[in-house]
């Protein structure tokens, strides 16, 4: 089951980045075509917009797992140290309540949209549905992975590296 859900967690970071570099090559070719040829598009606007969102949502949990989040460490270094591993573990249960209310809340608008036949009000007129599946399916991701990352914390421990590299940055 952990390696399943890590396997899911790097697959979809690794597709962000590809998306997040998808983004730049559409609008590079916007840029061109709008200033070089004064000929703009009518869709990189929308299509960056939508693949920014969804790469932005599908790699949260890769960062996670990867230790990328933000991380304040000052008074407890000690990776072993029980008190660590409690407030790791609070910090990551705050992540699954907030997840676990984002995925609710966001099925729901998720699906009301794609009941009611939503679409954008642009030129597109992209099903809304699409865009709103991001946000729980992201953080769906999200949630397992940090029940992972718990998980982690008491069986395996925090990775002592990972904690030194942030100690290192932050001097």
């Amino acid at each position: 089951m952990i390696k399943t859900v890590e396997n899911i967690t790097e697959f979809f970071g690794k597709l962000s980045a590809w998306l997040f570099f998808f983004i730049g090559i559409i609008v590079t070719y916007e840029v061109l075509v709008r200033y070089a040829f004064n000929s703009p598009t009518i869709w990189v606007d929308e299509v960056s917009s939508v693949t920014q969102i969804w790469a932005a949502y599908i790699g949260v949990a890769f960062a996670l797992k990867h230790k990328d989040m933000i991380v304040i460490d000052l008074a407890f270094k000690n990776p072993d140290s029980t008190i660590r591993k409690i407030l790791e573990t609070f910090s990551l249960l705050v992540i699954i309540g907030f997840s676990v209310i984002t995925v609710y809340y966001g099925f729901q608008i998720w699906l009301d949209s794609t009941l009611k036949g939503h679409t954008t009000d642009t030129f597109l007129a992209l099903p809304k549905w699409f865009t709103q599946a991001s946000i729980w399916v992201g953080f769906l991701i999200l949630l397992f992975q940090a029940v992972i990352e718990i998980v982690k914390v008491w069986t395996v421990g925090i990775d002592p590296n990972s904690t030194k590299e942030m100690i290192e940055e932050s001097i």
